[in-house]
């Protein structure tokens, strides 16, 4: 865990190159500490051990102790990124009771390169934590160093945050699909809280919340757009074209036509039929 490692920085650096200079196109090095990158802007490439990284706004690279590195930077988009290198170490209980130190903790819990979807917080605490490194006030060491902790701690929660949303989202895609599967029949709210493993409650408000619909309105739509296929291209009765979509009640589904697309299904086909 970020909460219990007591940081020492060893230095920060922050380079902005505000127009485009002639720039040498790789510096390797390794290095034996930590170090975090933070991208506000750039258009080059990273390479951290055997991987190659874009670099890109909002990007957060870390380096582990011993990890090769190189910069590959372009002319004609200068970086400006910020940086803080550091060590860590743990305070552990030893099984007699005792508080210990252990040092040189070699790597954290931290993909080596990530997008951070909501950078500015975290652009705002980097730069704090660099301004106070380079005005040397009063006891910085120790308040950059705190600094340094706020920021591997909101970096953690962010990835558990980026984590739960993306397993959200893998959730709504299946709900989606299976939906599409399914556009035939009738299905329900608890029928798709079952294939979510969600609660209907929980289900319906990250739905709504990642495609701006509710689940039976967004189900609906989906239908409908199936129905204008339906009466156009296959000259399908409207009828017809209700009971293949799991409607029993084919004024209903006018209804519902009518709701979402503003015309009958009568008056959508006439539209699209003989005005074309």
């Amino acid at each position: 865990m970020v909460t219990d490692i007591l940081c020492q920085i060893h230095y920060c650096y922050r380079q902005k190159l505000k127009d485009p200079v002639r720039v040498p196109y790789g510096v390797t090095r390794t290095l034996q500490h930590h170090e975090m990158l933070f991208v506000c802007e750039g258009n080059g490439h990273i390479v951290i051990g055997e991987n190659r990284y874009p670099i890109k706004r909002g990007m957060l690279f870390y380096i582990p102790p011993g990890v090769q590195q190189t910069i590959e930077p372009r002319a004609e988009n200068p970086e400006h990124y910020m940086t803080v290198h550091f060590s860590g170490s743990r305070m552990v209980l030893d099984p007699d009771g005792t508080w210990n130190y252990r040092e040189n903790i070699q790597i954290l819990r931290q993909p080596f390169a990530q997008k951070i979807t909501d950078y500015p917080p975290l652009e705002e605490l980097f730069g704090k934590l660099l301004d106070t490194w380079d005005d040397k006030g009063p006891s910085y060491e120790f308040v950059a160093a705190t600094l340094l902790r706020q920021l591997l701690i909101w970096v953690s929660q962010n990835n558990i945050k980026q984590s739960k949303n993306q397993a959200i989202s893998l959730k709504i895609d299946r709900i989606i699909e299976y939906m599409r599967q399914n556009i035939n029949r009738k299905i329900t709210l608890e029928e798709l809280s079952g294939i979510a493993k969600l609660s209907t409650f929980y289900l319906s408000r990250e739905f709504k919340e990642a495609t701006g619909y509710p689940i039976i309105t967004y189900f609906n739509k989906m239908k409908i757009e199936k129905a204008k296929e339906l009466l156009i291209e296959d000259n399908k009765k409207v009828k017809e074209v209700a009971y293949e979509l799991g409607y029993t009640n084919e004024f209903y589904f006018s209804r519902i036509f009518k709701r979402i697309e503003g015309l009958s299904p009568k008056e959508f086909y006439s539209k699209n039929v003989y005005e074309f």
